[in-house]
């Protein structure tokens, strides 16, 4: 640019200014739009061009707003602000220590404290499987008489979320996530898609539709199974799907908005219709022929079988317990879910008024098989809420194996709390089968978030169980935890909830980093 064009310009900007004002703003603007567009680190920016900088810019300012006007960091539901604080900045590597001590009432019944020991096992000490610090097995190994029997290498696990609940993306991410924290993925009901194979271990839940795994008229068809599992190496175990905390009782609820071409190729469903499934299995209406499903299941694939449940009515259980005391039969792991879990869409009631929470459910249930002699034969995993470290030291001192965490991983990822996974409008492109919105997450960028929610989750729980000289967290006991009662009363785990787990035979952690292989 020439000078003499340079000073038009300047001249026409001074007797113009306020049309150079508009111009320059637009500019500005679309350079904004642009940036934003094709950025991938900021899932709201790339998903609302300009508008979405807003978010951030409050987010900044909030704690100042919220002294004033707004709630504060312990109000919100499901999860507060202070718990999706720690989990963003654990996803992105960044310090999620908080200053000035506690904001928590620690009178308040119900609150729990961990008691640490005056000399706690040496961090020096540690065992490093792998070069991962963060490396936790599971003590036990799943279906040890099946074919294919199967250890995690992480007792912190992603739960069972469809792919068409989640978009792709959102799969993905997951995915990788669990891929590179050694984590499994469970599928949810919708069944095994392309998106669950990028190298993860998977849990393939089966749900009353029996989607992935059905013939043409919606019937369990066991070839189709044992072909998918035959080809697909990456699946693990198999997981019956009963009940969810979430909806109890109630089948899965995927919104016609989300059953595009490809989800309803997948399950075998007709598109652009609600794909409700039915709140009952049509393999079996009994104990008996529930254990024989799981034994035909199991025999067909080699692999491990589990169930997943909430708790409501006790017969079950106690009629279930019973039958695999007689034929020595039954599920290789079983799954609690907790009434405080989520879900995609649920009806209200459902949600708040039906199954009991995750800790009166474990009990009833874990204190029934403990007293006919099984519940060492059986690994425990624990659902709902699970998603940080102190609660999952209370589920494991409880008698937990393993636990499976849901929204905490969806928030890992981009979740910012809409609450609107049921209208296919989620912003952060999570929860929706909207394009647009699902671009806004870069499977890679978010995958290596999940994965670092995963192994920080691992390194605080390690760091737990050496404060509390312990090597594996496995070893937490229900006297290692008080609960408040009140104002100057606590009282242990173990004494409130009127039983003892059983009893750990830890050697040392080197000891659980075998890992059977499943071969093609």
């Amino acid at each position: 640019m020439d000078a003499k064009m340079m000073n038009t310009i300047l001249n026409w900007i001074e007797t113009n200014p306020l049309s150079a004002t508009w111009i320059g703003l637009f500019l500005f603007l679309a350079l904004v739009f642009l940036r934003d567009i094709t950025q991938k680190k900021h899932t709201i920016q790339r998903n609302f061009p300009i508008v979405g900088r807003l978010r951030y810019f409050l987010e900044m300012i909030g704690p100042e707003l919220r002294q004033y006007w707004v709630a504060n960091d312990k109000e919100e539901r499901p999860f507060d602000r202070t718990e999706r604080s720690w989990i963003y900045a654990t996803a992105k590597g960044q310090n999620n220590n908080f200053g000035f001590g506690t904001t928590e009432i620690q009178y308040e019944p119900g609150y729990p404290i961990i008691k640490h020991k005056a000399f706690p096992y040496p961090e020096s000490k540690a065992y490093v499987h792998n070069s991962d610090p963060s490396c936790i097995p599971c003590l036990k190994v799943i279906g040890p008489n099946r074919k294919f029997p199967y250890r995690p290498y992480s007792i912190v696990n992603i739960s069972a979320m469809s792919f068409g609940s989640l978009g792709k993306n959102a799969v993905l991410a997951l995915n990788r996530g669990a891929r590179d924290s050694g984590a499994y993925h469970n599928t949810g009901e919708g069944g095994l898609s392309n998106y669950h194979k990028e190298g993860a271990d998977i849990v393939w839940q089966i749900g009353t539709g029996y989607f992935g795994a059905r013939d043409n008229s919606g019937k369990f068809n066991l070839d189709v199974l044992k072909e998918k599992v035959g080809k697909n190496a990456c699946v693990k175990m198999i997981e019956i799907k009963l009940s969810q905390g979430a909806k109890p009782g109630k089948g899965g609820i995927l919104p016609a908005k989300k059953v595009n071409a490809e989800i309803a190729s997948i399950r075998h469903v007709p598109e652009g219709k609600d794909c409700i499934s039915p709140n009952s299995h049509s393999e079996f209406t009994n104990v008996k022929e529930l254990v024989s499903f799981i034994e035909k299941i199991a025999n067909g694939t080699g692999l491990p079988v589990g169930i997943k449940s909430a708790v409501g009515e006790i017969e079950f259980w106690e009629e279930l317990a019973e039958e695999m005391k007689r034929t020595s039969q039954g599920p290789d792991f079983i799954t609690i879910d907790g009434g405080e879990g989520g879900t995609g869409a649920a009806p209200l009631t459902y949600a708040d008024h039906v199954s009991l929470p995750f800790k009166i459910g474990f009990q009833r249930v874990y204190t029934l098989f403990q007293k006919e002699g099984l519940s060492d034969r059986v690994v425990w995993i624990g659902s709902g809420k699970l998603g940080f470290p102190d609660r999952a030291v209370v589920a494991i001192a409880m008698g937990c194996d393993l636990i499976n965490i849901a929204r905490e991983a969806m928030l890992s990822i981009g979740c910012i709390q809409a609450q609107k996974c049921h209208t296919d409008h989620c912003p952060a492109g999570v929860a929706t089968q909207n394009w647009w919105l699902q671009r806004g997450v870069d499977p890679e960028i978010k995958g290596k978030r999940a994965a670092k929610y995963i192994q920080g989750f691992r390194k605080e729980l390690l760091s737990l169980a050496h404060s509390c000289g312990y090597e594996h967290p496995g070893q937490f006991t229900g006297q290692d935890i008080e609960i408040s009662m009140g104002m100057n009363r606590y009282q242990t785990l173990e004494g409130l909830l009127g039983y003892k787990r059983d009893e750990v035979k830890f050697t040392k952690l080197q000891d659980y980093t075998v890992f059977p292989k499943r071969q093609a």
